[in-house]
Parts: structure tokens; C-alpha cells; sequence
């Protein structure tokens, strides 16, 4: 604190990691994903554990109760994890149906960062079929792919079982599950200890992480957004409201001997109504993103940024968005200490140009790691390192931001959310809407029914009902995020309602055992190229012939457990001839102030980098570049030389900041050998 109050000039930078995972358990109790077993055993403990290796360095962690309560049922994992009630099995107790549910999990790792690393899981991970010995091997290295780098370091059995690498058997995994999920009740334990140290706050959120604007008032959703359809008979939900604060506030207390300080509402959702419970219940702060200060003050001036906010007696954090996903999306594809040295250089920047500006980055805490190889092991460490070693820079938790009273008054309060500042990803979409209006059905027949009711089922119908308000489900549905489990979340969705009937003892109505979601799949987001092109590069919408048979990737639809602000650029089309390579990008990119923007083209193999100036319209010799309508390059095939297979990155930069990098997914592989007839749709 001392620091904080010093006379020089200082940059206070607050990190904060989001740690957060749904109630993914059914009406049984049983989880029915294993998500929490797996981030448990990578990244929970792993990330504050990271640093403490830097003593004068601090963080907030953002804990939330759903995440708190399913990793206290890994004392009984058996009992609560279906996963791992599959996994622990010897492969001939499975029958076909669990067997293939067992074997798309082992498979849904990160190929290049948690696959290609270990060689016998990348040798199974390629296989179709398994025999029992083989299936063994696959549930043990998936799982052990998942441990981080402090089991890997610290474990004695997950080393033993790397160092094994191979031929593991049922006593194995035995001896791996109970050591892991021993290893899980320390997490909790962990943080109060460094939170009671000193070196950390922890935060936590609304009990089942809603949406807590749109429970109170779902017309938030026109204010933020105008053109947004609000689902039909909405109701106010707010007695929900106040008691996922109050269950939440409850939940930190036994974990922490102590209420929090502070919360981060669910996906940075704030209104005035929202901040008004907050304060009610004595909390000091609350965060949220760049956006919602940018329409509360009316402008997008970004020294406004660098400072904190009291509005109604509630501290209030702005989420510095390019610097927070620098770390969530872009330094996956950057060495450590370029990384390290580029985000040092953007605090520079700031520092520089502010009077001792405090810096917020937010980011999910979790989901970004598992891109980076090592886990976001060695990017840490030169982040911390450097920052250790800065005078100018000192890192705060929020607790102590907000003691420290020196904040800017904040009038207006604008709705919205951390993303694009509006509720569009939880509403507006017919299926969002459409789960919405199944829970205002839902509260409307409770509200009716006229039996008799017993307390303790009253308690489940209100759990119900307050799990089925989580924002994860909303996140799922329309086509702004895709996954291959996304029928799983919508199964768990409408099970939450359809308990609360057979609680009841009456029929669910027939539209709650109707799909919601469509099958989206991840892999929507990338079309390949089902013949060569040859277009005519001029920047214009041209006819439909010119770019037939190219390939896309569509950004909308990546980043689906995470969401960040992409850029202007919303998809790139690609194909290629005997002469040169092309690629269109499509978005806003037309009213992009093209002042200093510069388009980066990066051939992944050597590192060669190819430049395209987007002010002047210049470009390396023999390609060609041409921005109307939208952006369209042709690079010539002579900078890939005899290469037939190769992987492009395209970096959209001004100065030293990176506007957009492309593709999310990591590479656009071209390989010049294409066999067409495999991508062709009939």
C-alpha cells in the first residue's frame, strides 16, 4: 500500500484472472462435463502459484460459487464427475454409447500445445479405433496432458506417469486419480492463504453467474444495444437477483472467514440497478469493461481510461481491452520475451502519457493458456520477471485500490457487458431469446400452481430456477459461439426447468423436451478451398465467379469459451493459382482509419515477414494490394519458394499496437498440392 501512496510518478497496474466454470450438474447432482476436474488440475492452482514465485508482485483472482462448490465434490469424485466414474472404468465395463462419449473427450485437448508434446498421445490421438489396452493409454495421457506445470514439477505420480509415457495400467489410474483429486482440495485452501498473506484479493460473482442487468430489467438489453429484439413477456427477476448476491456472499464466508470486498459481475455486466444491490450489500468494488465507460462518459478518450471510478459509493475498474487480450488471444503466437517485451512497452506508453494512470487487465483466467505451449508457462515468466524488476510500474489488487480512495466520480452509468458493451451474446438471438422465454413460462406456472408445496421443495424449485439463469447457457446458444458439446448445455439447461414440473408432480409442457440449439460444431468457423481462383485484386465485392471455390475462416465464430474484441476484420477468404496466393478480408475495414496501418503477412516456417502498407497502398514487389469495399492482397508464390505446404499469420498493426491477428485458430495452412475433390459439398 505504501507504494501506492507514493509522491512519484507510478503506473498501478491490477491484474485480474477470472476463474469461472458453470453448474454443469444435472438434477441427479451428478456433473455431467469435467471441465472443473480438468482446469483444476491445470490452471486453478497453477496461476496464483505462478505468482508467488515473484514476491513483489500482487493479482486479484475472481473465484466464482459454482465453480467453489463443484470443486469440493472431488472428495467424492466418483460419486459427483461422470467423466471420471466412465474413466475409472476398465474399457470392457463401457458399453458403445459411453465409450464413444469417453473417447471425444480424450480427444478435445489442444492438438498442437497439449497433444503434439507428447508423443504417445499424439499417436493415439490419431487413431479411430482402440482396443481396451490402447483406450487405458488414452484416458491416462489425456489426463495428464491436462496437468499443469506444477504437478508436472511437484507430483510425484503424474512425473512417474510422464516419465512412463506408455503401457499404463487400471492400477494406474487409480493411483492418478486419487493423487489429482487430492491434490484439488488444496486449490480453495491455497488462495485464502495468500489472500490472508497479503499478495492476492479474491473476488467472487453472483451465485450461478447471470446476467444480473437482464434479470432485473430485461429492456437493459435495448438500452445497450437499440436494434436488439428483447424476448417476448419478460418478467423482472429481481428477488433472483438478490439472492444469487446473497448465496454467493455466504459460499465466499465459509471459504474465506471474511466477506468479500469486492465482485466481478458475471461477463462485467453492470447497470445502475445492478450496482444499487451491490452497494446494498457493502461491497467496496466492482470491474467491467472499457466500453461501458466509454458511453457513460459519451467519448472514447483513452486517458479517461487510466483512472478509477466512484459511482454511488462503488469503486469501479475499466478493463483495459487491447491490453487484456494481448494476453487472452494474441501472445499465444509470439515468443516469450517478445511477448513479455511487447506488453512492457505498451505500460511504457501509458505511463508516459498519463499522470499516474492505474492499468486494468482483466482476463479470463483459465480458457487462454491451454493455446499457449507450456500453459503460459514461460510468457509468465518473463512477465513477471520484468515487471519484478520495474520502478515505475507496481502491481495492486483491487482490495487495495479501492482503500485507497482517490477516484475519479463517475455521473451516468451506461448498460452493457465486457463484451462489445452490449447483452447481445446473452439475448436478441431467437434461441437466446428463446431460453429466456421457456424460464418466464416456467416462473409463470409455478406462480400458479396451487397445491401444496413443501418447504424443502420449494428450496430445490428456487435452486432450479436460479441455476437455469446462468449466463453459460445463453453463451451457447445462436451462432456467435460454437461447440461440439453445445447439445450437452442445452440438455442441462432444460433439465434445470423440467425438474421444477416433476417437482411439482405435473407434466412438463412438450416445448421443453424440444432442442434449442442447433448441432454447431467448431469446426463452422473454416471452409476449404474446393477449386483454384484467380480474382482481379481491387478491394471491390466482385462477382460471385471471381472467388468461387475459395476457402474462409470466419472469426465470429472462434474463441467460444472466451470472447474478445476481434477487430475489424470479421472473415478472410483465401485460394490460390500458379501465380500467387489471395486472401480478401471482410469486415468494417472500409472505416478503418488507415493512418500508420499496416498489414502484416507471416510466413510461420522461417519467420519471414511480408509488409503492406494500408495508408499508401504499397506492397512487397510482385504482390499486390488493394483496400475498397473491403482488403484484398495477392502475394506472389516466389517468396514460398519449392515449399508445396506452408502457414500464413496476418497481424493488422498500427505503430506498436496490434490491432487484430488473424486467423484466431493460430495459422491459415496453404498447401499448393491441394486435393480439391475432398472439400467439395453437394
Amino acid at each position: 500500500m505504501d507504494a501506492l501512496l507514493m509522491d512519484s510518478k507510478l503506473l498501478t497496474l491490477s491484474f485480474f484472472w477470472h476463474m469461472h466454470q458453470p453448474d454443469y450438474r444435472g438434477a441427479d447432482g451428478v456433473m455431467s462435463m469435467p471441465w472443473v476436474f480438468l482446469h483444476g488440475i491445470k490452471d486453478y492452482y497453477e496461476m496464483p502459484w505462478l505468482l508467488t514465485q515473484y514476491p513483489n508482485l500482487k493479482a486479484t483472482f475472481n473465484l466464482t460459487a459454482t465453480l467453489m462448490e463443484q470443486l469440493a465434490l472431488y472428495r467424492d469424485p466418483l460419486k459427483y464427475d461422470y467423466f471420471l466414474q466412465l474413466w475409472s472404468k476398465h474399457p470392457s465395463q463401457l458399453n458403445a454409447q459411453e465409450r464413444q462419449w469417453l473417447i471425444k473427450l480424450c480427444k478435445s485437448s489442444q492438438f498442437e500445445t497439449m497433444v503434439r508434446p507428447m508423443a504417445s498421445y499424439e499417436s493415439l490421438y490419431c487413431k479411430a479405433e482402440y482396443s481396451d489396452d490402447e483406450l487405458i493409454n488414452l484416458e491416462v495421457v489425456f489426463v495428464v496432458a491436462w496437468c499443469g506445470n506444477y504437478l508436472r514439477q511437484e507430483n510425484s505420480v503424474v512425473k512417474e506417469m510422464l516419465q512412463k509415457g506408455k503401457s499404463f495400467s487400471q492400477n494406474d489410474k487409480e493411483r492418478l486419480l486419487e493423487s489429482l483429486c487430492a491434490f484439488i482440495q488444496t486449490i480453495i485452501p491455497f488462495y485464502a492463504r495468500l489472500q490472508n498473506e497479503g499478495r492476492i484479493s479474491v473476488s467472487t460473482t453472483p451465485y450461478y453467474h447471470p446476467i444480473l442487468p437482464l434479470l432485473i430489467d430485461m429492456e437493459n438489453a435495448v438500452a445497450a444495444n437499440s436494434h436488439t429484439t428483447p424476448p417476448q413477456r419478460a418478467m423482472s427477476l429481481t428477488e433472483d437477483a438478490h439472492q444469487h448476491i446473497e448465496r454467493s456472499i455466504a459460499l465466499y464466508s465459509q471459504n474465506f472467514n471474511q466477506k468479500p470486498s469486492g465482485f466481478w459481475p458475471a461477463e462485467g455486466a453492470v447497470d445502475p440497478k445492478s450496482v444499487e444491490l451491490y452497494r446494498q450489500y457493502d461491497l467496496k468494488w466492482i470491474a467491467t469493461d472499457e466500453a461501458i465507460l466509454f458511453r457513460s462518459l459519451g467519448n472514447e478518450d483513452r486517458g479517461n481510461l487510466y483512472k478509477t471510478y466512484d459511482y454511488e459509493g462503488i469503486t469501479i475498474g475499466f478493463r483495459d481491452h487491447a491490453l487484456s487480450d494481448l494476453i487472452g488471444f494474441t501472445y499465444r503466437f509470439k515468443g516469450a520475451e517478445d511477448a513479455a517485451n511487447h506488453f512492457l512497452k505498451n505500460l511504457e506508453s501509458i505511463y508516459d502519457e498519463n499522470d499516474n494512470p492505474s492499468v486494468s487487465v482483466i482476463v479470463d483466467g483459465e480458457n487462454a493458456w491451454e493455446f499457449y505451449e507450456k500453459n503460459g508457462f514461460d510468457f509468465f515468466n518473463a512477465l513477471y520477471s520484468r515487471l519484478e524488476m520495474s520502478s515505475w510500474c507496481k502491481t495492486a489488487t483491487m482490495d487495495e485500490i479501492a482503500d485507497t480512495k482517490r477516484h475519479s466520480k463517475l455521473e451516468k452509468l451506461h448498460p452493457g457487458s465486457w463484451i462489445h458493451g452490449t447483452f447481445d451474446t446473452w439475448s436478441g438471438h431467437p434461441q437466446k431469446n428463446r431460453a429466456w422465454e421457456l424460464i418466464y413460462q416456467t416462473k409463470r406456472d409455478v406462480e400458479n400452481f396451487h397445491g401444496s408445496v413443501s418447504e424443502e421443495t420449494k428450496q430445490k424449485i428456487e435452486e432450479h430456477f436460479l441455476a437455469s439463469e446462468c449466463s453459460d447457457w445463453f453463451w451457447w446458444y445462436g451462432d456467435d459461439h460454437a461447440s461440439d458439446f453445445a447439445s450437452e448445455f442445452d440438455l442441462l439447461f432444460r433439465g434445470r426447468l423440467i425438474a421444477i414440473y416433476d417437482l411439482l408432480g405435473i407434466a412438463p409442457p412438450a416445448n421443453l423436451f424440444q432442442a434449442i440449439i442447433s448441432m454447431n460444431t467448431a469446426s463452422a468457423f473454416w471452409v476449404k478451398p474446393s477449386s483454384s481462383l484467380t480474382p482481379v485484386i481491387d478491394g471491390k465485392y466482385s462477382s460471385f465467379f471471381e472467388w468461387l471455390g475459395c476457402g474462409s475462416m470466419d472469426e465470429r465464430k472462434l474463441y467460444s469459451t472466451m470472447d474478445r474484441v476481434r477487430g475489424p476484420i470479421d472473415i478472410l477468404y483465401y485460394g490460390h493459382d500458379k501465380k500467387a496466393i489471395y486472401v480478401a478480408f471482410e469486415g468494417e475495414i472500409a472505416q478503418v482509419d488507415r493512418r500508420g496501418l499496416k498489414l502484416l503477412v507471416i510466413l510461420e516456417e522461417n519467420g519471414e515477414t511480408l509488409e503492406y502498407d494500408l495508408e499508401n497502398l504499397t506492397s512487397p514487389e510482385k504482390d499486390t494490394v488493394a483496400i475498397d469495399e473491403r482488403l484484398e492482397i495477392a502475394i506472389s508464390r516466389l517468396h514460398f519458394g519449392d515449399m508445396r505446404l506452408f502457414h500464413l499469420r496476418f497481424e493488422l498493426v498500427r505503430n506498436t499496437q496490434i490491432v487484430q491477428t488473424m486467423p484466431g485458430n493460430g495459422a491459415l495452412c496453404i498447401n499448393l498440392d491441394e486435393h480439391y475433390a475432398a472439400n467439395w459439398f453437394v
